[in-house]
């Protein structure tokens, strides 16, 4: 009868008995995963993809240097009206034309570079982007020069030489500045460290307006080594640093055979180099004005010397 069930109180499960925790089947899925990579070294990442670019336009750049790249309608005409050096004008398939790609054609014909068209993928490749608006310039790798056989050269002139070292200077610009400084004011070469500088690029190319086909530009593997063998071979070596004994004013030395040393405007001069520097010299400027790009230091001091030498001539 319905009130004398005796299971009433009886409560039903399917449960077997009593279990303790999950018995590990959601251990995997609770384990961490560790930090998260740096975004540099996701694959998907874009910062991924630069850095392997970097890498493989550093690589092996200062045991061998390989051909450059100069991509964008308006780089590449820059480089050919600078008559940088170049193995090819490359143009993708389907790319639309305009005046700047047709300068840019003519240009190379008239030079004798061989202009060759190519799938645009494939163009992406050789490049390492797909920024290159259609149009790319093959620059061969600069042929650097020996220090030593420029003080060689430079014995045999009837001038006495005039050099310019770039001590810290990372920027290409600034090198090109400094290279079209140094030819136009008589200067017979640049050096530069063979690490943690800038090189002879196409961007350098373009700042010296063509003038890196005519003046030398040496790589020392040691700077200061580099100023003790000037030294050896008769010259004077002048660091351009603030605070200096010597001043653009004061300084009349230049008619002698002469190093320039440049360092960046924000690192300066290297300590060995500066130690070993036979003079430091600055130059005046007004009193607000903390101190000047180094490629524009480079070509005050070279056209002060450059005067000392006609005077005396």
């Amino acid at each position: 009868m319905a009130g004398n069930d005796r299971r009433r109180n009886i409560r039903k499960s399917n449960k077997k008995g009593p279990t303790k925790g999950s018995g590990g089947k959601g251990r995997r899925s609770l384990r961490g995963k560790g930090a998260t990579p740096k975004a540099e070294d996701r694959v998907y990442h874009a910062k991924y993809k630069k850095k392997m670019e970097r890498k493989r336009r550093d690589s092996g750049r200062h045991e061998r240097q390989g051909n450059e790249f100069v991509v964008g309608r308006n780089p590449v005409l820059e480089c050919l009206m600078a008559k940088v050096p170049a193995n090819a004008l490359i143009v993708a398939q389907g790319t639309g034309n305009d005046d700047r790609l047709t300068q840019a054609v003519q240009i190379a014909n008239s030079r004798g570079i061989v202009t060759r068209e190519v799938p645009r993928h494939e163009m992406d490749l050789m490049t390492g982007n797909s920024l290159h608006q259609g149009v790319g310039l093959e620059i061969p790798p600069y042929k650097y020069a020996d220090v030593n056989t420029l003080i060689a050269e430079a014995a045999d002139r009837p001038e006495p030489g005039m050099f310019v070292i770039l001590d810290n200077i990372t920027d290409p610009r600034n090198l090109g500045a400094v290279i079209r400084s140094t030819a136009a004011f008589g200067g017979h070469g640049v050096i530069i460290p063979e690490r943690r500088s800038a090189s002879v690029t196409a961007v350098a190319w373009r700042t010296s307006a063509g003038t890196a086909a005519r003046l030398p530009v040496a790589r020392a593997t040691n700077l200061t080594r580099t100023v003790q063998t000037f030294q050896k071979n008769g010259y004077q070596v002048v660091g351009l640093d603030a605070g200096g004994e010597h001043t653009l004013d004061t300084y009349d030395n230049a008619t002698d055979p002469v190093v320039i040393v440049v360092g960046s405007e924000g690192k300066g001069i290297s300590r060995l180099v500066r130690e070993n520097c036979d003079v430091i010299m600055s130059v005046p400027t007004t009193d607000w004005v903390e101190s000047l790009n180094a490629s524009v230091a480079a070509g005050v001091v070279l056209s002060e010397f450059a005067r000392q030498r006609r005077t005396q001539s």
